[in-house]
Protein backbone atom coordinates (compact mmCIF):
# COMPACT_ATOMS: atom_id res chain seq x y z
CA UNK A 1 0.00 0.00 0.00
CA UNK A 2 3.19 2.22 0.48
CA UNK A 3 3.29 2.62 -3.85
CA UNK A 4 -0.37 4.55 -3.78
CA UNK A 5 0.94 8.02 -2.57
CA UNK A 6 3.47 8.26 -5.11
CA UNK A 7 1.44 6.41 -7.52
CA UNK A 8 -1.37 9.15 -6.96
CA UNK A 9 1.40 11.74 -7.64
CA UNK A 10 2.62 10.21 -10.67
CA UNK A 11 -0.73 9.41 -12.24
CA UNK A 12 -2.01 13.29 -11.34
CA UNK A 13 0.95 14.49 -13.42
CA UNK A 14 0.67 12.26 -16.06
CA UNK A 15 -2.98 12.87 -16.71
CA UNK A 16 -3.01 16.22 -16.00
CA UNK A 17 -0.07 17.70 -18.28
CA UNK A 18 -0.49 18.70 -21.55
CA UNK A 19 -0.12 15.48 -24.36
CA UNK A 20 -2.32 14.27 -26.79
CA UNK A 21 -5.13 13.58 -24.89
CA UNK A 22 -5.63 16.70 -23.17
CA UNK A 23 -5.06 18.17 -25.98
CA UNK A 24 -7.94 16.21 -27.90
CA UNK A 25 -10.18 17.19 -25.07
CA UNK A 26 -9.42 20.90 -25.19
CA UNK A 27 -10.37 21.06 -28.85
CA UNK A 28 -13.78 18.76 -28.56
CA UNK A 29 -14.70 20.58 -25.57
CA UNK A 30 -14.11 24.13 -27.45
CA UNK A 31 -16.13 22.63 -30.77
CA UNK A 32 -18.71 20.66 -28.64
CA UNK A 33 -18.91 21.47 -25.25
CA UNK A 34 -18.25 19.58 -21.72
CA UNK A 35 -21.31 17.29 -21.74
CA UNK A 36 -20.77 15.93 -24.85
CA UNK A 37 -16.86 15.58 -24.63
CA UNK A 38 -17.09 13.52 -21.42
CA UNK A 39 -17.35 10.41 -23.49
CA UNK A 40 -13.90 10.65 -24.80
CA UNK A 41 -12.92 11.77 -21.05
CA UNK A 42 -13.83 8.17 -19.64
CA UNK A 43 -12.91 6.34 -22.86
CA UNK A 44 -9.55 8.24 -21.88
CA UNK A 45 -9.65 6.95 -18.35
CA UNK A 46 -10.87 3.14 -19.28
CA UNK A 47 -8.44 3.35 -22.10
CA UNK A 48 -5.34 4.09 -19.84
CA UNK A 49 -6.41 2.16 -17.00
CA UNK A 50 -7.11 -0.91 -19.57
CA UNK A 51 -3.72 -0.47 -21.10
CA UNK A 52 -2.00 -0.58 -17.54
CA UNK A 53 -3.75 -3.67 -17.01
CA UNK A 54 -2.19 -5.30 -20.23
CA UNK A 55 0.57 -4.15 -19.54
CA UNK A 56 1.10 -4.96 -15.65
CA UNK A 57 -0.15 -8.79 -16.47
CA UNK A 58 2.62 -9.46 -19.39
CA UNK A 59 2.58 -7.61 -22.39
CA UNK A 60 5.60 -6.79 -21.16
CA UNK A 61 6.91 -10.32 -22.13
CA UNK A 62 5.03 -9.85 -25.93
CA UNK A 63 7.47 -7.18 -26.24
CA UNK A 64 10.72 -8.57 -25.46
CA UNK A 65 10.01 -11.57 -27.95
CA UNK A 66 8.98 -9.66 -30.71
CA UNK A 67 10.72 -6.70 -29.90
CA UNK A 68 9.99 -4.66 -33.76
CA UNK A 69 6.31 -5.05 -32.63
CA UNK A 70 6.95 -2.07 -30.13
CA UNK A 71 8.75 -0.14 -32.66
CA UNK A 72 6.22 -0.82 -35.14
CA UNK A 73 3.42 0.70 -32.77
CA UNK A 74 5.49 3.36 -32.14
CA UNK A 75 5.54 4.25 -35.73
CA UNK A 76 2.33 3.93 -36.23
CA UNK A 77 1.80 6.03 -33.01
CA UNK A 78 3.61 8.85 -34.71
CA UNK A 79 2.25 8.82 -37.96
CA UNK A 80 -1.08 9.31 -36.48
CA UNK A 81 -0.37 11.61 -34.19
CA UNK A 82 1.57 13.99 -36.66
CA UNK A 83 -1.91 13.48 -38.86
CA UNK A 84 -3.69 14.95 -35.91
CA UNK A 85 -1.47 17.50 -35.32
CA UNK A 86 -1.66 18.77 -39.34
CA UNK A 87 -5.88 18.12 -38.67
CA UNK A 88 -5.80 20.71 -35.39
CA UNK A 89 -3.77 23.55 -36.75
CA UNK A 90 -5.79 23.72 -40.15
CA UNK A 91 -9.13 23.32 -38.73
CA UNK A 92 -10.00 26.76 -38.92
CA UNK A 93 -11.85 29.02 -36.57
CA UNK A 94 -15.32 27.72 -35.18
CA UNK A 95 -18.72 28.71 -36.76
CA UNK A 96 -22.32 27.93 -35.84
CA UNK A 97 -22.44 24.55 -36.56
CA UNK A 98 -19.14 22.72 -35.47
CA UNK A 99 -21.81 21.82 -32.24
CA UNK A 100 -23.13 19.21 -34.72
CA UNK A 101 -20.22 17.58 -35.75
CA UNK A 102 -19.40 13.75 -33.66
CA UNK A 103 -16.74 14.35 -31.11
CA UNK A 104 -14.32 11.00 -30.45
CA UNK A 105 -16.56 9.28 -28.76
CA UNK A 106 -15.90 6.29 -25.20
CA UNK A 107 -14.45 3.51 -27.64
CA UNK A 108 -11.99 6.05 -30.11
CA UNK A 109 -10.77 7.07 -26.28
CA UNK A 110 -10.05 3.49 -25.49
CA UNK A 111 -8.67 2.78 -28.77
CA UNK A 112 -6.45 5.69 -29.16
CA UNK A 113 -4.50 5.32 -26.07
CA UNK A 114 -2.76 2.27 -28.12
CA UNK A 115 -1.13 4.67 -30.37
CA UNK A 116 -0.47 7.15 -27.95
CA UNK A 117 3.13 7.62 -27.17
CA UNK A 118 2.69 9.35 -23.34
CA UNK A 119 0.04 6.60 -22.32
CA UNK A 120 2.65 3.92 -23.21
CA UNK A 121 5.17 6.09 -21.45
CA UNK A 122 3.17 6.29 -18.34
CA UNK A 123 1.60 2.65 -18.73
CA UNK A 124 5.25 1.32 -18.98
CA UNK A 125 6.71 3.27 -16.07
CA UNK A 126 3.96 2.72 -13.45
CA UNK A 127 4.08 -1.23 -14.51
CA UNK A 128 7.75 -0.85 -13.51
CA UNK A 129 7.81 1.49 -10.79
CA UNK A 130 4.76 1.39 -9.39
CA UNK A 131 3.14 -1.76 -9.34
CA UNK A 132 4.95 -4.57 -6.46
CA UNK A 133 5.09 -7.96 -7.40
CA UNK A 134 3.87 -9.08 -4.10
CA UNK A 135 0.19 -9.58 -4.24
CA UNK A 136 0.87 -8.73 -7.82
CA UNK A 137 -2.65 -9.20 -9.36
CA UNK A 138 -4.27 -7.10 -6.86
CA UNK A 139 -2.28 -4.42 -7.15
CA UNK A 140 -2.46 -4.03 -10.83
CA UNK A 141 -5.44 -3.90 -10.61
CA UNK A 142 -5.96 -1.68 -7.58
CA UNK A 143 -3.38 1.05 -9.63
CA UNK A 144 -5.24 0.63 -13.27
CA UNK A 145 -8.72 1.30 -11.29
CA UNK A 146 -6.64 4.60 -8.81
CA UNK A 147 -5.81 5.77 -12.59
CA UNK A 148 -9.18 5.51 -14.04
CA UNK A 149 -10.26 7.67 -11.18
CA UNK A 150 -7.37 10.40 -11.47
CA UNK A 151 -7.49 10.47 -15.32
CA UNK A 152 -11.28 11.86 -15.07
CA UNK A 153 -11.08 14.72 -13.20
CA UNK A 154 -7.51 15.45 -14.59
CA UNK A 155 -8.49 15.32 -18.28
CA UNK A 156 -12.09 16.63 -18.25
CA UNK A 157 -10.68 19.76 -16.77
CA UNK A 158 -9.18 20.58 -20.46
CA UNK A 159 -12.46 20.67 -21.83
CA UNK A 160 -13.78 23.40 -19.63
CA UNK A 161 -10.72 24.87 -21.02
CA UNK A 162 -11.80 24.41 -24.41
CA UNK A 163 -15.56 26.00 -23.28
CA UNK A 164 -13.80 29.07 -21.68
CA UNK A 165 -11.60 29.82 -25.12
CA UNK A 166 -14.61 28.88 -27.05
CA UNK A 167 -16.18 32.47 -27.69
CA UNK A 168 -12.88 33.53 -28.70
CA UNK A 169 -12.17 30.94 -31.25
CA UNK A 170 -14.50 32.29 -33.49
CA UNK A 171 -12.11 34.94 -34.78
CA UNK A 172 -10.14 33.62 -37.41
CA UNK A 173 -6.65 35.09 -36.07
CA UNK A 174 -7.13 33.75 -32.75
CA UNK A 175 -8.50 30.81 -33.84
CA UNK A 176 -5.26 30.00 -36.20
CA UNK A 177 -2.84 31.21 -33.25
CA UNK A 178 -4.62 28.39 -31.12
CA UNK A 179 -4.66 25.99 -33.47
CA UNK A 180 -1.11 25.90 -34.23
CA UNK A 181 -0.25 26.44 -30.99
CA UNK A 182 -2.36 23.42 -30.01
CA UNK A 183 -0.60 21.55 -32.98
CA UNK A 184 2.50 22.35 -31.25
CA UNK A 185 1.48 21.33 -27.85
CA UNK A 186 0.35 18.04 -29.42
CA UNK A 187 4.13 17.54 -31.11
CA UNK A 188 6.17 18.51 -27.86
CA UNK A 189 4.09 16.30 -25.87
CA UNK A 190 4.25 12.90 -28.31
CA UNK A 191 7.57 13.39 -30.07
CA UNK A 192 10.01 13.17 -27.23
CA UNK A 193 8.25 9.90 -25.68
CA UNK A 194 8.21 8.47 -29.42
CA UNK A 195 12.18 8.90 -29.14
CA UNK A 196 12.49 7.29 -25.81
CA UNK A 197 10.02 4.39 -26.86
CA UNK A 198 11.86 3.69 -29.70
CA UNK A 199 15.10 3.53 -28.29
Amino acid sequence: MAFLFPFLLFAIVMTGTPGPNNAMVLVSGARVGVWRTMPLVWGIAAGVALQLVILGLGLGAVFEVIPGFHTALSIVGAAYILWLAWKIASSGPLVIGDEERSPMGFFGGVVFQWINPKAWAMSISAAATYIPLENHLVNVFMTAALLAVVSTPCVGIWAVGGVVFRRFLMRANVALAFNIVMALVLLGATLPAIVRLTH
